[in-house]
């Protein structure tokens, strides 16, 4: 019973892999972060973070890639969220347990 247990949690233990890969990219963590507080567009992502535009350009497509964000375009801005709730509060128990006393 227990192996049938284990084996229908392999594809969740390799999603949360997957993610963890991701947060464990000091740029790509730093991303993630700034977007657990809300929308941002690029503009902003880099001046708040400091990394320089082909970085942020090239951690961005990850994200993107990974689904960890999602996009919206106003005019020419393109705008960024996390795109999943449980990203979020992953996100947000970090800080909690990490930043909140900084």
């Amino acid at each position: 019973m227990l192996i049938k247990q284990i084996a229908a949690l392999r594809p969740k233990a390799e999603q949360v892999a997957e993610l963890m890969r991701a947060l464990g990219n000091p740029d790509r963590l730093l991303l993630l972060c700034e977007l657990s507080q809300g929308e941002r567009c690029v503009a902003d992502l880099a001046e708040c973070s400091g990394i320089e535009q082909p970085t942020l350009s090239q951690q961005l497509a990850v994200l993107r890639t990974q689904k960890l964000v999602v996009t919206r375009r106003d005019g020419k801005q393109i705008f960024y969220s996390v795109s999943d709730v449980r990203t979020l509060a992953l996100l947000k128990a970090l800080y909690r347990l990490y930043c909140e006393d900084s």
